[in-house]
């Protein structure tokens, strides 16, 4: 039926859903996208996580340059292994490619200056060692799979080692989720008592049951928003949060409540876990940062050490890295920031005076680096849209 319509004009919002190949919306969008004699993507985010998710939308605006995957992956995403291109390379070439064809970037700092600040905190939890004995043991069989990695040469067994290697990693990310949760009640506790209004995201079911249950037993007014919530009620949440005192706290999925909705009743957001993309995070802090709020957010970063946390925290720098190379042209660091002990985030707010200075507390590598360029790069629209490629005639 779209296709028949012969639109003219076609204006695609959230365009970066269009970053699988193979989903049914972007097998039923591009051809309509493709037909219109003028075509506008709009996305804060136009790449979540890696430049392969770019590769459709610019073969939807520009087929003469960007028609072939194998060779936008061999050349942008550092070559891959059965078509699959998880990588990045000459991030400087695709950026200047793309601003010459399709893309034009406007920053959240030059179209919404009147936002206030916001602010982030890594803070790190003590976990019983009970709780982590198991997820240490699952670290040692990693690295003894790494290492069998390294001194194999046969690829048919590489392969059969890398997919041993992600389900570890799978199991180490699951299984933290419920080591922390005991520290993470116990820090939200401390929330609770400052009577603030917050949102608190988490990826896995046991984390978000958890801390919902926690709250209700506290007698803590909240609403929760994760994939069982109808889309049909989730607006109405939303209003009753953001307009009902009574309702201190959102319990929300970082997917299923990352994008597009407003929550700038809480100037408080925590995320008692990360996720491997790094534009969901992103997203999902922007809930509360965006246009309506009038106070300075503050964001926590609930970490642990000897869980996932240590891998995740470096994939995501790197994954921001890449992206921020590729979209805006600029080479991040991965700089020390300071970070505290679990505390109220009342007692620890971050002033900007902090930022950049390094933390005295002795930490992994990939506890200390802070997500610098992610510092940055959420300076960059997230909400409303603010990149929009068009196809030139």
């Amino acid at each position: 039926m779209l296709l028949a319509s012969g639109f003219k004009i076609v204006i695609a919002d959230e365009s970066h859903f269009l970053k699988n190949a193979q989903a049914k919306r972007t097998s039923a969008s591009i051809p309509v996208l493709q037909q219109a004699q003028f075509v506008i993507l709009l996305s804060g985010t136009p790449a979540l996580s890696r430049p392969i998710e770019l590769h459709k939308q610019l073969e939807a605006l520009c087929p003469a340059v960007y028609k072939n995957v194998h060779d936008y992956g061999n050349r942008y995403c550092k070559g891959g292994i059965f078509g699959l291109y998880q990588g990045a390379s000459n991030h400087e070439e695709l950026h200047c490619l793309m601003k010459a064809t399709v893309m034009i970037r406007r920053l959240k700092q030059d179209v919404l200056s009147e936002l206030p600040v916001k602010r982030r905190q890594q803070v790190f939890l003590d976990l019983n060692e009970k709780d982590t004995k198991q997820i240490r043991a699952l670290f040692r069989e990693l690295e003894v799979v790494k290492s069998n990695i390294k001194a194999c040469e046969s690829n048919e067994e590489i392969e059969s080692l890398k997919r041993i290697q992600k389900t570890l990693i799978n199991k180490i990310y699951n299984d933290s989720a419920v080591a922390k949760i005991p520290a993470v009640l116990d820090y939200l506790g401390t929330v609770v008592e400052a009577g603030c209004k917050f949102l608190v995201f988490a990826h896995h079911q046991p984390m978000i049951e958890a801390i919902h249950k926690f709250l209700l037993k506290k007698n803590i007014g909240c609403i929760r928003i994760d994939g069982g919530t109808p889309s049909t009620s989730r607006q109405a949440l939303v209003n009753d949060f953001q307009e009902k005192g009574d309702i201190k706290a959102a319990v929300l999925s970082i997917k299923a409540a990352g994008v597009g909705l407003t929550l700038t009743a809480a100037s408080t957001v925590i995320f008692t876990e990360l996720t491997w993309t790094p534009g969901d995070i992103i997203q999902a802090e922007d809930r509360a940062h965006r246009i309506g709020q009038v106070a300075s957010v503050n964001v926590y970063y609930l970490l642990a050490y000897d869980t996932a946390d240590d891998i995740m925290w470096d994939v995501l720098q790197n994954k921001l890295d890449n992206l921020g190379q590729v979209l805006d042209g600029e080479q991040h660091k991965l700089e020390v920031n300071n970070s505290q002990s679990s505390s109220s985030p009342v007692k620890q707010t971050l002033t900007s005076s902090n930022l950049g200075k390094p933390s005295l507390t002795s930490s992994s590598p990939g506890k200390q680096k802070t997500l610098d360029s992610f510092l940055k790069r959420c300076s960059r629209a997230s909400d409303p849209p603010n990149m929009a490629q068009k196809r030139k005639l």
